[in-house]
């Protein structure tokens, strides 16, 4: 158990944090209907510093659900839509000759801005795809050798058809594993599309901005604020070494998930209005954190199994801590 010590975040600032997280929940719903759990996912990426893979098939809202929580955090926000012949100029931008001056001038790309929609990119060849490496995990852009910070917050949204086959690039491994997460963006439960369907001729309000101004950042300051006891990393390191001792598994998850689990853990209890990580915070965010850096072997998907499968088994056979609280 944690020693008593004085909390690291103040009650109003957690109050904030929850209150805020809601008006995003709120906003955001009035758009997109039965998305909830996938809303709370995306705060957790965002408040963790980390990117966001969306996987589903087409008409589930994928692009829907990113612009519209873009413009309830009321961040800049730009789409790339990806095709075969995107060149990786056109994500991260150029030099231009200006025939009035006589010089070259920087054409910046849609990647300076704060959210960053990557539609479908796995259309994109491997070069393309590349462009966006070096902006996800350095959060720089470098042009004709000039390099450029992105200015924070900055977060890329992708998505991707998880069915087509003909025309597609399949992300490789490396940057798989910079998304902090990667979501399963299924059909909608019978009673929230029937409220679709209702609903389809209404017009649709644009969502406004309810996120007070600086909150993104002030937010992501106070994550790393937000105590885990030892035995909470003990339990991420035990998750992670079970994905890498698996027999289904071919390569376990990376150093860089465990530090992706801690810290989106620590978001999630923020969320939560709680300035300590609970061993069901690690539960609640290691399926998505953890099952696309899962590489099974052959025989596992000729079997039919699943990353998502094998994490589930090994986080309902690994024990949990017993951490409740940060009290004495």
């Amino acid at each position: 158990m944690p020693t008593a010590q004085s909390a690291a975040i103040s009650p109003p600032e957690l109050d904030e944090v929850r209150r805020v997280a809601e008006a995003v929940r709120t906003e955001v719903g009035k758009i997109v209907i039965g998305l909830d759990a996938i809303i709370d996912v995306l705060l957790v990426t965002l408040l963790a510093g980390g990117h966001s893979l969306m996987e589903g098939v087409p008409g589930v809202a994928k692009t829907t659900l990113a612009k519209a929580f873009s413009a309830a955090l009321g961040l800049d926000f730009r789409r790339i839509q990806f095709t075969p012949d995107l060149l990786p100029g056109d994500i991260t931008g150029t030099y231009i000759f200006n025939m009035k001056t006589g010089e070259f001038t920087l054409r910046r790309g849609p990647v300076f801005s704060n959210i960053v929609l990557a539609d479908e990119i796995n259309r994109a060849p491997a070069k393309t795809q590349a462009a966006l490496l070096e902006c996800m995990q350095e959060r720089q852009v470098t042009i004709e050798g000039e390099t450029m910070v992105l200015e924070p917050p900055f977060l890329v949204l992708a998505t991707q058809n998880p069915i087509e086959q003909e025309g597609v690039y399949p992300l490789p491994e490396a940057q798989v594993d910079r998304f902090l997460a990667k979501i399963i963006v299924g059909y909608p439960q019978p009673e929230d599309e029937r409220r679709m369907v209702l609903h389809y001729q209404q017009r649709p309000v644009d969502p406004s901005a309810v996120v007070p101004p600086g909150w993104v950042l002030r937010t992501q300051g106070l994550v790393d604020q937000v105590h885990a006891d030892e035995s909470l990393v003990d339990y991420i390191l035990a998750l992670a070494q079970a994905t890498r001792a698996h027999s289904a598994v071919a390569l376990g998850v990376s150093p860089r998930a465990c530090l992706a689990l801690q810290q989106a853990a620590r978001a999630k209890a923020l969320l939560a209005g709680r300035d300590y990580v609970i061993p069901d915070d690690v539960r609640e965010v290691a399926p998505q954190v953890l099952h696309h850096r899962v590489i099974l072997t052959p025989e596992a998907e000729i079997d039919g199994l699943t990353g998502r499968a094998v994490v589930d088994s090994i986080l309902d056979r690994t024990p949990m801590p017993a951490v409740e609280s940060r009290g004495a």
